[in-house]
C-alpha cells in the first residue's frame, strides 16, 4: 500500500509540471515529437531516483528536462544538416483552449523559433529560462551546470541574435478573415487577390524535405515572387482539397485538408504596418510534422 501511495505521490508531482516541462523542451527543440521524448526519458529518470532525497522537485525537474533537451538538440544538428530544403519547427496548436498562456504565446511564434535556431544549445537553454520563463541567472546557472557570468554572458550573446519584432496587434476576428481571404486566395490561385494582401517584402519557405511535389527548396521573397508561385500551383492542389482556418504558435494559420488528413499547414505573421499584410509565410508539408494536428470540424 505504501508503494501505491508513493507511487501516485511521484505521479502527482511529475504531472503538475509536466506542462512546464513541455513549453521549455518544445521551444528549445522545435519539435512536439521531440519534446515529448524528452518528458518520456525525463519521467523514467525521475522513477529511477531516491525522491525522498529531492528537496525541490520543481527545479530537479526543470534541470533534468533541460539537459535532456540540450542533448537532444545536439544529436539532432547533424540530422537537420543533412535535410533537404528548409528546416521549420514543428508546428504547435495554440489557442484560447491551449495550454499555453497568453504571455508566453510569443514565444512560441514561427518567427522566434526559427531565430533561435541560430542560437547555440546552451545559449537557447539560457533564452528559454531566462526570457520566457523568468528563472533568474543563478537558477539558471543551476540548470545549465555553468558559472552565473558565463550564463549571463550566453544570456547577451542570445538576445543580439533574437531581437524583438512588433507583433500584429488586430483582434482575433480580423486576423481570422486576413488569413480565410488569404487561404482562399491561395487555393483559387487568385494572382490578384494575393498581391492585395502580401506585403511587399514577403518572405514564404517550405518545409517539405524534398517532397517533388512540396513546394520550393529555397524561400521565396516579395510578394509578385510568392503571389505567382501560388497561381502556378493551384492547378495542380489534389482534388477535394479544402481549407480550415486554426491557431498554430500563437498566430492566425490555416490548413489544407484533403481526405480528411492535413495535406498543409499555414503559419502566417502579419506586418504592423499596414495591419492587413501578411508579411512572412511558412509551409509545413513534412508528413511527420503535420500528423499531431487535429483536423477541425467544419
Amino acid at each position: 500500500m505504501k508503494a501505491d501511495v508513493g507511487t501516485d505521490v511521484s505521479t502527482t508531482v511529475f504531472e503538475q509540471y509536466r506542462e512546464l516541462m513541455f513549453g521549455i523542451s518544445y521551444r528549445m527543440l522545435g519539435s512536439v515529437a521531440d519534446a515529448e521524448d524528452t518528458i518520456q526519458e525525463t519521467w523514467l529518470r525521475w522513477n529511477r531516483i531516491d525522491r525522498d532525497s529531492v528537496v525541490d522537485p520543481r527545479g530537479y525537474l526543470v534541470r533534468a528536462v533541460t539537459r535532456t533537451s540540450i542533448d537532444q538538440l545536439r544529436r539532432a544538428k547533424a540530422r537537420r544538416e543533412q535535410y533537404i530544403g528548409s528546416w521549420l519547427p514543428e508546428p504547435l496548436l495554440t489557442g484560447p483552449d491551449s495550454a499555453e498562456s497568453a504571455a508566453r504565446a510569443d514565444s512560441v511564434s514561427m518567427a522566434i523559433l526559427v531565430m533561435l535556431e541560430r542560437l547555440s544549445p546552451l545559449e537557447r537553454a539560457v533564452f528559454v529560462l531566462n526570457e520566457v520563463f523568468g528563472f533568474s541567472f543563478p537558477e539558471v546557472a543551476a540548470v545549465v551546470d555553468r558559472t552565473e557570468a558565463a550564463v549571463r554572458q550566453l544570456g547577451r550573446r542570445a538576445r543580439a541574435n533574437v531581437q524583438g519584432r512588433r507583433r500584429f496587434s488586430a483582434g482575433g476576428k480580423e486576423t481570422k478573415q486576413i488569413t480565410e481571404r488569404f487561404l482562399a486566395a491561395c487555393l483559387g490561385g487568385d494572382l490578384g487577390g494575393l498581391m492585395e494582401l502580401l506585403a511587399p517584402d514577403v518572405t514564404m519557405c517550405v518545409d517539405s524535405n524534398g517532397r517533388s511535389e512540396g513546394g520550393p527548396r529555397q524561400p521565396l521573397h516579395g510578394a509578385r515572387a510568392v503571389a505567382e508561385y501560388f497561381a502556378w500551383v493551384a492547378d495542380r492542389f489534389p482534388a477535394g482539397i479544402r481549407s480550415r482556418y486554426v491557431e498554430l504558435n500563437g498566430s492566425g494559420s490555416g490548413l489544407f485538408i484533403v481526405d480528411d488528413e492535413v495535406y498543409a499547414a499555414f503559419v502566417l505573421d502579419f506586418a504592423p504596418e499596414p495591419a492587413d499584410r501578411v508579411e512572412a509565410i511558412w509551409i509545413i508539408r513534412e508528413e511527420n510534422k503535420l500528423s499531431r494536428i487535429p483536423v477541425p470540424p467544419a
